[in-house]
């Protein structure tokens, strides 16, 4: 179990959204999930009205496209994702308004080039400063995501976008929480930590990669012992971008 599914679900009663049910934010994890995602829903009375993916998945087939199919949420991918179904396609800096939640897609390039991570604010807190962050395969605990799999021979060139996309979402607040897509055990980092959410600061404060300034560095650090790729990864990212139901991986 390495890949939190971000589900956003919202109560709505014909004219306004309930701000308490829109406080829900479901973390589950891919393959067979569909059921419990819409179980959990069901035990709010909330439906899932929109599911947010942070990129396309090189190692395991996504559950998206199932969970789409079963609640009619709308699908909300990057900018450039390169899918072949329906969805909404964000730019860096846009905003998605659900009632009181307000979700920003922010553009983290480097673990594969169509990437968000996906700041939440609560309009209920008095103000639109985030208090979390999704941060897909950007930002992990205690590691970064891997830049070699989604780019075939130009790993060090997406090692570099990557530090600068690191850069950009350390302008966060210390006290906002991290929930990256995967914890220990995943092949899309080195040495993550088993613990599956964090914050910006503890982040920043103790992530050894996070200190190093020099690109250069930066790259040498997170190519060096690389572990093997997925295996059928090509089928995998192949069936993530058809988001047809049940395709295998």
């Amino acid at each position: 179990m390495t890949d939190p599914r971000e589900v956003v679900a919202a109560k709505r009663d014909g004219r306004t959204v309930d701000a308490d049910a829109l406080r829900r934010f479901v973390l589950g994890y891919a393959r067979g999930d569909v059921p419990d995602y819409v179980a959990a829903a069901a035990a709010i009375g909330s439906p899932i009205t929109a599911v947010f993916e942070t990129h396309i998945q090189a190692d395991h087939v996504s559950g998206l496209p199932a969970l789409v199919e079963r609640t009619g949420a709308t699908a909300y991918l990057p900018e450039g994702a390169g899918v072949e179904f329906e969805h909404v396609a964000l730019r860096d800096g846009e905003a998605v308004e659900l009632g009181n939640t307000v979700v920003t897609a922010i553009a983290t390039p480097g673990h594969a080039p169509a990437h968000h991570a996906y700041a939440v604010a609560d309009r209920r807190r008095g103000s639109e400063e985030p208090w979390l962050v999704f941060s897909g395969d950007s930002l992990l605990v205690g590691d970064v995501g891997r830049p070699d799999l989604h780019v075939a021979g130009d790993a060090r060139g997406q090692a570099h976008v990557l530090h600068e996309s690191l850069r950009g979402l350390l302008e966060l607040p210390d006290h906002v929480l991290l929930y990256p897509s995967h914890y220990g055990g995943s092949v899309c980092g080195r040495a993550l930590s088993g613990n599956p959410f964090s914050s910006i600061g503890f982040e920043r404060a103790h992530n050894a990669l996070l200190s190093l300034a020099d690109p250069e560095a930066f790259a040498d650090a997170v190519l060096a012992d690389a572990p093997p790729r997925p295996a059928d990864q090509e089928r995998i990212v192949a069936a993530n971008r058809s988001g047809r139901v049940g395709a295998p991986a």
